[in-house]
Parts: structure tokens; C-alpha cells; sequence
């Protein structure tokens, strides 16, 4: 069977351009590529012929020859044109048709090695009040910062990256393998599609240096545990241009003396004397802006939490203080005279001759051990 022309196939005229033909060529192998035509074998058959029509066309050599001489010109057969002279142009565009099916989009076009700094942590370990009210605190850092004596560009002052011979400046290589032409990072310049021959003396033309800095962190009142301040553009600088990473600020919050925070609740523990716990009385509790008095009511027991309103923490994310929780224990005296020793005792006369009474949970308990064991 008698090949059609060539021109036929891909729909152009005998003096089209290289770009004409590639666009043509483009437009028929999207349509007939047999991964969008599973069911269709004619359809695999139509971009084998437009395959084969392109292969000839886009190379000015294979082309002469099948102007001059028709399809003998460029049969392997004949001895007419090298075999596979000119696949790189095929090559070339196959490339871009296989992206733009599978989603890769713009295959064979120069990538953009511009790539964004990283972003970075840094742990800040603050006081509770520093938490409460807020404050400014200044941090020194390491990072990776732009080389000032090449800007960035990784070549000695007076001179610049040139072109990577291998890739081109497309900072990726195609290798063909069967009929497929697959895509990896330039082996030469590693993805950024320069090369650079003289190197800045500074950073060795990595375009980074290695650099401390020093930056005013402002923490806001009702911070919590966890949270993180973000600075934009404080982190790593970019690569090849591209712009700085952001710097994380996560907040730890010290282990303080007196109180333990609960989201805006504070919690403390609050000793108070067997006398007071019994008799009752006034006592004087620490607040995070200063002292309260808190009236204690007559026959306290250890483990009574007593709520002081409004003397917790603001949150970061509300309006409404947090509360003061104070946890009492009874404190049992310690270092007994003679004196306090026989007070108690006679204390201890009087509250067994009637202990339900003046003990009242003790006796519940006891009751309740005898039941266990009956």
C-alpha cells in the first residue's frame, strides 16, 4: 500500500514552518494517542503515520531529502538519510504532547529553578507572667542568608553563572528509552540550569551563606503553651532568587513556683493552719497582680477549692479573664512543745467523748471499713 504524503497527514503546506509543523503534528498526536483511544485501533495507526510524517518534516535534512526525492529519499532501506537523524526534534515535541496528556504541562519547556526558602523553628521558653501580660524579647538565630558578595548568584563579583552545557539551561535532561522519552534532573547542575566557573570566594558558589541574626520577637498577653508567632521571611533565604522562608516561634512556658495554668484558669495550693481550718479566718492568697484576701469559713476540710473570679489569665483568643482556683490543705503542725502536745490531748479527750459529732467523716469511714469486712 502507497504511503501518503507526509504534508497530507499533518494537514500543512509544502513551505510551512518548522513551527507550523510541530503545532500540527502536536494537534494530531493529542488526538490519536492510544492512551486517549483505548478502543480504537485505527486511532493508534493515525499518530503512528503522523509520527512518522513529523519525524521526517521537522528535520531540514530529512526533509530536503523527501522534498527532492519523495518518500525513497528518506527510506533507511535506500541508503537515503541516517537512520533516527533528526529524533531529537521528535523527541523535542513528543515531550511536550506526553506532558501535556499525562498533566505535566509544558514538558519540554525551560523549568523555573527558583525555589523558596525554608522555613525554620525556634523554641522561646517564657515565665508565666511573660505568657499573662505579653512582652518584646529579641532572639538570635543561625540561618542560610543570601551571599552578600555575589547576591545570591554563586559567581565571583564581576562575572556570572553561564548556561549548563548539558541541559541547556533547562535544568533537566531526556533520555529515550524505547518510545519513550523520559525526563531527570540535570546530573551537571543538579536542576538549576547554570553552571558557575568561578565561584564567589565567599560562599564557594553555593549563593548562601551561613549567618547569625538577631530579631525583636513580640509575644502577645494570654499565650499559651504550644502556640507558635510566625515571622515572614525570617527563615532561609531562597534559592536562585526565590524568596525567604517564614520563622516559627513556638512558645514553652517555664514551670512556675506558685501557680499551674489550665487553659485562662490558674490553679494553686493553698496550706492553711489546723486552727484556721477550724475556727475559720481571713488569710492572704498571691494573685499575678499582686495579693487578694480570701475568707475562709469555720470546719475547712483539706481538698476544698475555693475560686477567686477574674484572677486567671486572659486567653490569647478571648475577652473573658480566667478565674484563680486555690486548693487548701490542712498543714498539720509540726515541732510540738510540751504545752501544744498536752492542749491537743485534752482536745482529743473531749472530741472522742462524742466523735461522731466533731468527726463526722471519720466515723463514715470506719463504718464503711467494718461493712467491708463483715
Amino acid at each position: 500500500m502507497a504511503k501518503r504524503d507526509y504534508y497530507e497527514i499533518l494537514g500543512v503546506n509544502r513551505d510551512a514552518s518548522d513551527d507550523e509543523i510541530k503545532k500540527a503534528y502536536r494537534k494530531l498526536a493529542m488526538k490519536y494517542h492510544p492512551d486517549r483511544n483505548p478502543d480504537n485501533p485505527k486511532a493508534e495507526e493515525s499518530f503512528k503515520e503522523a509520527k512518522e510524517a513529523y519525524e521526517v518534516l521537522s528535520d531540514d535534512q530529512k526533509r530536503g531529502a523527501y522534498d527532492q526525492y519523495g518518500h525513497a529519499g528518506v527510506d533507511p532501506s535506500a541508503g537515503a538519510g541516517a537512520a533516527g537523524a533528526g529524533f531529537g526534534n521528535f523527541a523535542d515535541a513528543f515531550g511536550d504532547i506526553f506532558g501535556d496528556i499525562f498533566g505535566g504541562g509544558g514538558g519540554g519547556g525551560r523549568r523555573s529553578n527558583v525555589y523558596r526558602g525554608a522555613d525554620l523553628r525556634y523554641n522561646m521558653e517564657i515565665s508565666l507572667e511573660d505568657a499573662a501580660r505579653g512582652t518584646e524579647t529579641k532572639i538570635r538565630i543561625p540561618v542560610m542568608a543570601e551571599c552578600e558578595t555575589c547576591h545570591g548568584s554563586g559567581a565571583r563579583p564581576g562575572t556570572q553563572p553561564v548556561t549548563c552545557t548539558t541541559c541547556g539551561g533547562h535544568g533537566q535532561v531526556r533520555m529515550q528509552q524505547g518510545f519513550f522519552s523520559v525526563q531527570q534532573t540535570c546530573p551537571k547542575c543538579h536542576g538549576s540550569g547554570k553552571m558557575v566557573k568561578e565561584p564567589c570566594p565567599t560562599c564557594h558558589g553555593g549563593g548562601r551563606v551561613k549567618q547569625h541574626k538577631t530579631l525583636s520577637v513580640k509575644i502577645p498577653a494570654g499565650v499559651d503553651e504550644g502556640d507558635r508567632i510566625r515571622l515572614s521571611g525570617e527563615g532561609e533565604a531562597g534559592v536562585n532568587g526565590g524568596p525567604s522562608g517564614d520563622l516559627y516561634v513556638v512558645v514553652h512556658i517555664k514551670q512556675h513556683e506558685i501557680f499551674q495554668r489550665e487553659g485562662a484558669n490558674l490553679h494553686c495550693e493553698m496550706p492553711i493552719s489546723f486552727t484556721t481550718a477550724a475556727l475559720g479566718g481571713e488569710i492572704e492568697i498571691p494573685t499575678l497582680d499582686g495579693h487578694a484576701k480570701m475568707k475562709v469559713p469555720p470546719e475547712t476540710q483539706t481538698g476544698a477549692v475555693f475560686r477567686l473570679r477574674g484572677k486567671g489569665i486572659k486567653p490569647l483568643r478571648s475577652s473573658e479573664l480566667g478565674d484563680l482556683m486555690c486548693h487548701v490543705v490542712v498543714e498539720t503542725p509540726v515541732k510540738l512543745t510540751e504545752r501544744q502536745k498536752e492542749l491537743l490531748r485534752e482536745m482529743e479527750d473531749i472530741n472522742q467523748q462524742d466523735s461522731g459529732k466533731h468527726s463526722p467523716r471519720a466515723k463514715s469511714w470506719m463504718t464503711k471499713v467494718k461493712d467491708f469486712f463483715q
